[in-house]
């Protein structure tokens, strides 16, 4: 498996989970992102986007990493442009670092939308901004080694039907959840969670370090 770092724009907080996840990978920073390599402790072996927001007195080995230059006026956004760098290099698995929050809406749903696509392709794909989690919900069974009390939401991108939760708190079998629905927000693990699903498009959020203004 050739796992691949991608250094976005959104918030983003080191934590030993995070270590773990980007460990050993390639890394690819999408514009301002590039910041981030410095707070993972991380050189990019590129640097992908129109560069209109390039963090301030950068070191000298993050200035000097390779670009690839786009215009300002382009049909996809940098931090696309930077995964499809990682695909052409021969990423198998994603680690989108900084996928949530920051200042544009769009891009953290657009990260959203893209990861189920890819996922729905066979690319393996974590979302995270350190203190939250996101990984796209395939057809089938899936568990995860969260621990007891960490929140999670599974967030439709469509109708679901044959949805089980266990592990949980407020544990479902084989329910249907219509599009829109707030009945799968704010779940809690308790035990080993794991999560089948038997149709529709769906993401798990999950919260391992919760902020403490949450």
């Amino acid at each position: 498996m050739s796992t691949f770092t991608i250094l976005l724009g959104g918030d983003l907080i080191r934590t030993p989970r995070l270590d773990r996840q980007v460990e050993g990978s390639r890394v690819i920073a999408a514009d301002a992102g590039i910041g981030h390599a410095r707070l993972l402790s991380l050189v990019p072996e590129l640097w992908v986007g129109d560069f209109d927001s390039v963090p301030a007195n950068l070191p000298d080995d993050l200035a000097s990493v390779p670009r690839r230059t786009f215009p300002a006026e382009k049909d996809q956004t940098d931090g696309e442009l930077a995964i499809a760098a990682a695909l052409e290099r021969g990423a198998t698995s994603l680690v989108l670092a900084g996928a949530f929050g920051g200042k544009r809406a769009d891009h953290a749903f657009l990260h959203l939308a893209l990861a189920l696509r890819l996922a729905e392709a066979g690319t393996e794909v974590l979302l995270t901004s350190g203190a939250q989690e996101g990984v796209p919900l395939l057809r089938g069974t899936a568990g995860f080694d969260y621990a007891d009390g960490t929140l999670f939401s599974v967030l439709g991108f469509s109708e679901l039907a044959g949805l089980t939760v266990s592990g949980a708190k407020w544990p479902l079998n084989n329910v249907e959840v219509a599009f829109g629905s707030s009945l799968t927000i704010s779940n809690e693990v308790k035990g080993r969670l794991e999560i089948a699903l038997g149709h529709g498009r769906a993401m798990l959020l999950a919260h391992p370090y919760p902020l403490p203004e949450s």
